[in-house]
């Protein structure tokens, strides 16, 4: 068996973050499977309002500090400072890069969901846009050139190799399921449920729009949206401004019972994001059989949604009403789609996905024992 390892994960949240999402989630799982093999684990990542700035928790160290930005120069100052205990740096690269092979040149492995190209633009439309786009396509895959690239979706792999990092280097590890029972009946009445966090680039919109378009069509529709985000207070905007208020419920953070009882009450998940890396939200919400609406063009939802099996990939706003509109008239069977989605949800286990992310790992780290043997004297 190989030694245990001290692995650091940096990454910009933690799931106590209240802006925290699937990559969090990821996060979470994987340095939580890591620590119950026997690996010593570190999570770095930003301090938001009333977290602690150090804690450990099933058994993983948490270390906090800095903001949205300021805590890339805390995660990289804090790899300079124990780069010699560590063998392992895990790099989280959400847009932007800890930028940590300036200080290590081996055992430095880049976990990569998506790319962020549409998001760039759509958060920031101009020079700063186009100036985080130039980091994550250009100076990011020059930078890290030499490390292996971990993602949870062939789509993604794709998407790196496009932007030059070499197909050996890049290995699928995909999202995982905490397996939890069916937490209650669907509604007698139509129900679509939105969980995401709330973004510009998630386009929740889309799902207001729908909802206005079919109310007429659906008496009693109830649109819940379950997450939190700095773009809620425009989300409500939009949803009085389409005369949904009264529809849309907001429902803001949640706790997991909470969670899948809204998921196993709806009729489908509508996930309208305009990139997914896998789109943990679609297993979370097959595991209480609830199926899928979303993008084609997303990416990562055509290997996370069987198509016309356990959810539906549209094209386009108006495809994306019309499959809603199709689930609540009963034209397709919700309750095939769940249950077939709900089997394909028990497939995945995390426990699968921390081995595979384990032999990146040892690799890595042996990689880097090799390195070192050769220069010693």
């Amino acid at each position: 068996m190989s030694r245990p390892l001290h692995v650091a994960f940096l990454s910009w949240r933690d799931a106590a973050h209240p802006e925290a999402g699937g990559s969090e989630v990821y996060v979470e799982q994987m340095a939580a499977g890591l620590a119950a093999r026997g690996h010593r684990v570190v999570v770095v990542t930003a301090r938001p309002p009333g977290t602690r700035a150090g804690e450990r928790v099933d058994g993983v160290v948490h270390v906090r500090g800095g903001g949205r930005l300021t805590v890339y120069l805390h995660g990289l100052l804090w790899v300079a400072r124990h780069r010699r205990s560590l063998d392992v740096v895990v790099d989280v690269i959400n847009g932007l890069p800890f930028a940590t092979p300036l200080v290590r040149r081996t055992g430095v492995v880049a976990l990569v969901h998506h790319v962020h190209r549409e998001q760039w633009r759509m958060i920031y439309p101009d020079w700063r846009g186009r100036l985080g786009w130039f980091v994550e396509s250009r100076v990011t895959p020059a930078l890290y050139r030499r490390a292996p690239h971990v993602t949870v979706s062939r789509s993604t792999a794709a998407d790196l190799e496009r932007l030059g990092v070499r197909a050996d280097l890049v290995r699928v590890v995909r999202n995982g399921l905490v397996p939890r029972p069916v937490a209650g009946p669907r509604s007698p009445t139509p129900r679509v449920v939105v969980l995401s966090r709330l973004v510009p680039h998630k386009q929740v919109e889309h799902v207001l729009e729908a909802a206005h378009a079919l109310r007429g069509r659906h008496p009693g529709l109830v649109v819940d949206v379950v997450g939190t985000g700095w773009w809620e207070r425009r989300l409500r905007e939009e949803a009085h401004q389409l005369g949904v208020d009264d529809v849309v419920r907001f429902h803001g953070w949640v706790d997991d019972d909470e969670r899948d009882r809204l998921l196993a009450a709806a009729h489908v998940l509508a996930l309208p994001s305009v990139r997914e890396g896998w789109g943990i939200a679609v297993t979370e919400a097959a595991a209480q059989r609830t199926p899928t609406v979303g993008y084609r063009s997303s990416g990562g939802l055509r290997e996370s949604v069987d198509d016309g099996v356990t959810g539906w990939l549209v094209e386009d706003r108006a495809g994306l009403t019309a499959a809603v509109d199709d689930v609540l008239s009963g034209r397709v069977d919700v309750e095939l789609a769940g249950e077939a989605a709900r089997e394909r949800a028990a497939g995945l286990s995390w426990e699968r996905s921390v081995e595979e992310l384990v032999a990146v790992l040892q690799e890595e780290a042996g990689r880097r024992r090799g390195r070192r043997a050769q220069r010693a004297p």
